[in-house]
């Protein structure tokens, strides 16, 4: 009878641990040899081959459980103890099942009647309760079901748990054992509170244990990475080539950082969702970035908000963008990329015919800026659902581009433009612009925008016959009580009901537009206005 013995003197030259194609081998080897005529199964009886399996498997797990400590704990380290400790448990407990002899046919009926199949577990989460530290003994504890032998776990989650040195060295060996079958990596918010010389060991311990995985997902969010961080990654992120998703959010993603990023990564051709939320990355950066999009054919969802980019950054990535004609979500908000970088992003838009969603809020894109965005959109995004282009310093100068290109996207679902100067007249020509289709809306962001009655009636009008509407933001104007009482009694009697109408805490019903003085300028603007409200019929006070 071949035994595990035979497998120790084949397999003891290797270090620990085991791979998962191994670990089956030997529960194939199991199985035969506990399934097989000898004399121990003539003196108690043969099992099947389906007990002989189940007894296998059972023993191989609690056996690479038993070893995987075993591991942590040899003073060597070089993983041949454990081999060693892994191969003396596995014929221990083969025998003892030897002994025991097969189930009775009355045990084999009773399971038979009383089992319930289990749904096959694909995500290991770990991320659920208090973000805490994560010790030795708790690792080993929580990362028990990835040790039992033929799991099928495609997609672990350790976010939210600190990990120390020590206890990233017990993760390391089952995260190894999974390689073949991980697709999908969360390693966001991993290491918070570790200081900074653990922090990069722990990152580098999980990278050599994850080298060679073949992701299609991968978080590292929320870790502070800067390039020493990204550099740590550097055995997993050399080796990825199939990514279709990476998150690099609240990272500290600098310009050496950015740069890092694109040298480390082989190829991002699959790529289709590159999150860099909340970053330090700078102009330098974002044209690093740029490079990285130039090499994502099939993009489909861009975030770099909050990156501190500028003009420089901005115009390289709108150029970059260009080429990534699968686009259909775009978040660039809170930059500092100012009217010039709008120019190039409105010229990219021409090429974009697949957006649906886009978010420019708090560019400084001022009225130029603005009005090439949306006449762009107007004409190359048919199928448009979001737009966010609040924070832009907009007047009544970019009205009726904007009425234009709302009128046209009779699919849109929220339309955001708050903290801009559209006044009364703005939001009387918006709000008819969206009173008469328009269907899908769910909501309107117009708060601060120097909004008084007549703009705020019109606004609560347009959105009172919109079946799925869900929230209109009008706070932080200048609308008098009765107004609102108004706008109150509009939403009631209309096919919503007057809870989709926001906070108003910050609206100030006796306040007064800063630049009345402006008045000449602003009879300029409303000149184009009139033939958008010639047939409408509002009470302007």
């Amino acid at each position: 009878m071949e035994t595990a013995q035979e497998f120790q003197r084949t397999f003891s030259i290797k270090l620990w641990p085991p791979s998962a194609n191994t670990r089956a081998m030997l529960v194939d080897k199991m199985t035969k040899n506990l399934s097989s005529e000898t004399f121990l199964s003539r003196k108690y009886g043969l099992l099947s081959k389906e007990e002989a399996y189940e007894n296998a498997k059972r023993i191989e797990d609690e056996c690479f459980l038993a070893a995987n400590e075993h591991f942590h704990n040899e003073p060597d380290g070089d993983g041949s103890s454990a081999v060693q400790f892994y191969a003396k448990q596995t014929s221990k407990l083969m025998l003892e099942v030897l002994k025991t002899g097969p189930r009775s046919k009355e045990d084999v009926e009773a399971t038979a009647v009383g089992g319930i199949a289990k749904p096959v577990e694909t995500l290991f989460d770990i991320s659920g309760g208090k973000r805490a530290f994560i010790e030795v003994e708790e690792v080993r504890e929580l990362f028990r079901p990835l040790t039992v032998q033929g799991n099928s776990y495609s997609k672990i989650c350790l976010s939210n748990r600190s990990f120390s040195i020590d206890a990233a060295r017990v993760a390391a060996p089952i995260l190894t054992s999974l390689k073949e079958q991980l697709t999908e990596v969360n390693l966001s918010d991993f290491v918070a509170g570790r200081p900074e010389d653990e922090a990069l060991e722990v990152m580098k311990i999980f990278s050599s244990a994850l080298e060679g995985t073949a992701l299609r997902y991968l978080n590292l969010s929320d870790n502070a990475l800067g390039e020493k961080g990204v550099r740590a990654f550097g055995a997993l992120l050399k080796s990825q080539n199939c990514l279709e998703e990476l998150y690099l959010m609240n990272d500290g993603i600098s310009e050496e950082a950015a740069k890092a990023v694109c040298e480390l990564i082989p190829s991002t051709d699959k790529l289709t969702t590159l999150h860099f939320h909340n970053n330090m990355t700078g102009d330098e950066g974002g044209i690093a970035i740029s490079e990285l999009l130039k090499c994502s054919p099939l993009l489909e969802d861009f975030r770099c908000s909050s990156t501190r980019v500028g003009a420089e950054g901005g115009i390289e990535l709108a150029k970059a963008l260009e080429t990534c004609t699968h686009l259909r979500k775009i978040d660039l908000r809170d930059n500092i990329f100012g009217v010039d970088a709008g120019i190039a992003l409105s010229k990219a838009l021409e090429k974009l015919v697949h957006v649906t969603e886009i978010y420019l809020s708090y560019l400084n894109l001022e009225d130029e800026g603005s009005i090439a965005i949306v006449n762009a959109l107007n004409n190359f995004a048919p199928s448009l659902q979001v737009l966010d282009i609040g924070g832009n310093d907009v007047t009544l100068k970019a009205a009726s581009a904007l009425v234009d290109c709302i009128t046209a996207k009779e699919s849109l679902r929220k339309l955001f433009l708050s903290e801009n100067e559209l006044k009364d007249q703005g939001a009387i020509v918006i709000g008819k612009a969206l009173e008469d289709d328009h269907v899908q809306l769910e909501e309107l962001d117009m708060s601060s925008n120097m909004i008084r009655r007549a703009g705020a009636r019109c606004l609560a009008q347009a959105v009172s016959n919109k079946p799925d509407f869900k929230r209109l933001n009008i706070n932080g104007n200048f609308i008098p009580d009765e107004g609102i009482d108004e706008v109150r009694e509009i939403l009631k009697n209309g096919k919503n009901s007057e809870d989709v109408l926001g906070p108003l805490d910050d609206n100030d019903p006796e306040g007064e537009d800063e630049g009345e003085e402006d008045g000449d300028a602003e009879e300029e603007d409303q000149g184009e206005l009139e033939s958008k409200l010639h047939h409408l019929k509002v009470d302007k006070d």
